[in-house]
């Protein structure tokens, strides 16, 4: 969504060549020939910044700016050589910039950039705030250098809200929790934020959950339909059918699509993120996936470190914020985790990663219920063992052996649900049943 200026001045000149100036920057521009006007305006537009002529018929500019300051506004005066000291006195009152006429449009220009890029920060921070303990803050993946240059990308996308999303990492990394995150973040976070999950779920079925259906005289709404104005996230895009690719990929090119048996255009606007557990590069070189849908998806892909690539700091950080957020959900919770148990939650690899994480904590707290801190023997075997020097001890296991423990502790959590559980485990369903009849599992 454009940034919005509202434009108070008496001449029709200036506001003629600086509201054409913005226009053609992309901003959508207000203008308004008085101070009386630009208020209402103001009230009824709440534009990003205003540009205020400090002499003004009627109410002066000094007196408009005391209104649009109690009313949250950030503005930037446009002023005469004389106005000067009223300017500076001004800036001191809260007004975030003046510049002097006539006005050098580049100069105008950059200024107001800085000043909507500040209103933009602090619309993200308020966000944050509004969200509290359901959605944490982007501070807590961490402060690494890794980390902040993530948070750096997200805050970008978020702001750049028609910009198609692709998240990438292992199963558990929290791909849906960033892009839950960037949606929140963005202009369009008052609006509805869809999760689709496309693993195993046919083509047919998958069409008409996505984009409707109108057959037999029966007309159903897609989640694309839902989703209008605000954010789909499509989980695990690898698993897309490949009948149903070239309706995404028209998506994402022109902002429509068809129901299922339906004969009209239907506009989408929807911002799409995506995620993949698997690498869509590999997919396309083996003819699963289609080249011109991955680098319409790939527009400016985030990658999400595994748990046990990520810094210490930031492993702390995650296993912070997951218990915290444990803890509203579950009375009498333990209110922190001993030194010991903390130190072996950092010891471990979590091939489950963010997920198999939470799953552990959620173990641990139940365990611990009604006790003030978690211990250290409230946490998995796996956890727990410790040689004498601090480090793991080693315990000898194959691959396949630690294949079929966490296959099986996936489908354990998810009830024995094997859609779930493959989704999970970045694998087809078939895929699964295949690895369950092979460990003896099912």
């Amino acid at each position: 969504m454009a940034d919005s200026i509202l434009l108070i001045d008496d001449d029709t000149d200036v506001l003629r060549a600086i509201g054409t100036y913005f226009e053609r920057q992309g901003f959508d521009v207000i203008r308004e020939p008085s101070a009386e006007a630009g208020l209402a305006t103001f009230e009824r537009a709440r534009p990003d910044v205003v540009l205020l002529d400090l002499s003004l018929p009627g109410m002066d500019g000094m007196e408009a700016l005391e209104h649009l300051r109690d009313r949250g506004a950030s503005v930037v005066l446009l002023t005469g050589h004389g106005d000067i000291p009223t300017a500076v006195r001004a800036m001191q009152l809260g007004a975030e910039n003046f510049l002097t006429k006539p006005i050098d449009l580049a100069h105008l220009g950059a200024a107001v950039a800085r000043v909507a890029d500040k209103v933009r920060l602090r619309r993200v921070t308020e966000t944050l705030l509004r969200q509290g303990s359901p959605g944490p803050g982007l501070d807590s993946l961490g402060a690494s250098s890794a980390m902040q240059d993530l948070v750096h990308q997200m805050r970008l996308l978020a702001q750049s809200d028609r910009t198609t999303v692709l998240i990438e990492g292992e199963s558990g990394t929290g791909k849906g929790w960033v892009g839950r995150t960037i949606h929140d973040l963005s202009p369009r976070s008052r609006e509805p934020f869809i999760d689709a999950a496309l693993s195993g779920i046919p083509g047919e079925t998958l069409d008409a959950e996505l984009f409707g259906s109108e057959m037999e005289g029966e007309r159903r709404t897609g989640l694309f339909d839902v989703a209008a104005k605000g954010t789909i996230l499509l989980d695990e895009v690898a698993d897309l059918p490949p009948e149903l690719q070239p309706k995404l990929l028209k998506v994402l090119e022109t902002r429509a699509f068809r129901r299922v048996g339906g004969s009209r255009e239907l506009q989408a606007d929807v911002r799409v993120i995506a995620t993949t557990s698997r690498n869509l590069v590999t997919e396309v070189e083996q003819g699963r996936f289609r080249e011109d849908l991955y680098y319409r998806l790939s527009v400016m892909p985030i990658r999400l470190p595994p748990l046990r690539d990520r810094a210490r700091d930031d492993r702390v950080a995650v296993i912070n914020r997951v218990f915290a957020d444990l803890r509203q959900g579950l009375a009498e919770a333990p209110e922190a985790l001993a030194p010991e148990a903390m130190e072996r939650l950092l010891g471990y690899a979590f091939p489950g990663n963010v997920r198999e994480l939470r799953n552990v904590l959620e173990r641990a707290m139940i365990l611990g219920r009604g006790q003030p801190i978690i211990q250290a023997d409230q946490l998995p075997a796996e956890l727990r063992l410790k040689g004498a020097a601090g480090e793991r001890r080693h315990v000898p296991i194959t691959l396949d052996d630690l294949e079929k423990q966490h296959i099986e502790r996936t489908l354990r959590h998810h009830q024995g649900n094997r859609t779930r559980a493959a989704a999970e485990l970045g694998i087809s369903r078939a895929t699964l049943i295949n690895k369950i009849k092979r460990y003896a599992l099912g």
